[in-house]
């Protein structure tokens, strides 16, 4: 199984009706063939997969393919024109999932590339396993806001992948944008993220994969394999009319107005008992074990994370795990000094697949042009 996943960046979009228009998508994927060729010959499969999963890097190539900079329709035309591009290539590399409805078929996808290339069964059932687990924790584990619509899996005959997935953010009509790259890792749900870069920090977020929220995964592994009446019992001392936490409970000295408000008391009110006593009679190991099965999602997250922390103080991450803004810095020190090196070096390669790639002069010089356009490199 795998010990893990890091998952190494998020990034803001907003939404951008419409799509591309085909004569546009046909040359992207043109375009994203010979950059693919050129990578895989130069760095290998497994390289190309870190630089996907990379956020600046994956910004960067749709920008040269030719897309919007800065619009959610940079992650699902990408990893469109990228699923098309591989289609036909012979460097054992699929890429299952979509956006929409689409998002729905990458385990199906997923199964019918394996068995069409000879993967293992246990190489197919791991892959699956990841692409569930990585929607599930930032659609149930993470809570910020953002409902995924948006899911694709890149992989290869090896076993190596990486997940692009997207969300959306109906009041602010933005979109945030999660990758995941597979890498010798432990866990799915204790600090996954490598980095996650975004323009937008939310202010309160469920982070049930950080590490300061240990103690209250614990608590709610033992809530689920503890008879379920106990667990109703708290549930209803939250929920019913007049019985959540007075604020003179919350009053401390040294803040202001000497008081402390709680983090959150967005204490669901329904909860699938029939469910909750299924998990219950399963007695799940631990909480990766727990998060993974079906009819686990954001509710009983979060109802299990509110009893582990109003009722047994065992509090779980209520920040937002994006760090810093989605850039490789700005030229003032803000949000934080330019990585000239990274910057450099993600430029160099894009601009070697597109001098290589085998496409018209024409469309080279554009894409060239777009690159100039991102970051002028006489400026390093």
């Amino acid at each position: 199984m795998f010990g893990c996943m890091v998952k190494t960046g998020t990034a803001n979009l907003p939404l951008h009706p419409g799509k591309a228009p085909r004569w546009l998508f046909k040359r992207m994927v043109s375009l994203s063939q010979g950059i693919i060729d050129v990578m895989v010959y130069e760095y290998g499969v497994d390289e190309l997969l870190k630089r996907l999963s990379d956020p600046f890097w994956f910004q960067a190539l749709s920008c040269v393919l030719g897309y919007d900079w800065h619009s959610s329709g940079t992650t699902t035309v990408t990893c469109g024109a990228l699923k098309e591009a591989v289609l036909n290539s012979d460097h054992g590399l699929f890429v299952a999932g979509g956006k929409g409805k689409a998002s729905r078929n990458t385990l199906m996808e997923i199964e019918e590339y394996g068995a069409r290339f000879n993967l293992s069964a246990s190489m197919i059932d791991d892959l699956q396993y990841a692409s569930r687990m990585a929607a599930k924790v930032d659609n149930a584990a993470l809570q910020d806001g953002y409902e995924l619509y948006h899911h694709v899996m890149i992989f290869t005959e090896h076993g190596k992948w990486v997940v692009i997935q997207q969300g959306m953010n109906e009041e602010s009509l933005y979109a945030r944008r999660y990758h995941w790259l597979s890498d010798s890792i432990t866990s799915f749900i204790c600090e996954p993220h490598n980095s996650i870069v975004g323009d937008d920090k939310q202010e309160i977020v469920l982070d049930m994969t950080s590490c300061s929220s240990e103690s209250a995964r614990r608590i709610s592994v033992d809530l689920v394999n503890d008879n379920p009446v106990h667990l109703m019992r708290d549930w209803i001392e939250l929920t019913r009319s007049g019985s959540q936490m007075i604020l003179d409970q919350w009053i401390k000295p040294g803040y202001k107005d000497n008081v402390m408000k709680p983090p959150c008391l967005d204490m669901p009110r329904v909860i699938n008992w029939r469910r909750m006593k299924e998990i219950y009679e399963f007695q799940p190991r631990d909480y990766e074990e727990f998060l993974s099965l079906r009819g686990v999602g954001p509710s009983t997250v979060r109802a299990l994370a509110l009893i582990s922390d109003l009722i047994y103080g065992e509090k779980p991450s209520w920040k937002d795990p994006v760090k810093y803004t989605f850039a490789v810095g700005g030229k003032d020190g803000v949000p934080y000094p330019v990585d000239r090196k990274v910057m450099d070096e993600t430029i160099s390669i894009i601009r070697q697949g597109v001098e290589q790639a085998k496409i018209g002069e024409q469309e080279k010089l554009s894409a060239l042009r777009r690159l100039n356009r991102i970051i002028p490199l006489n400026e390093f």
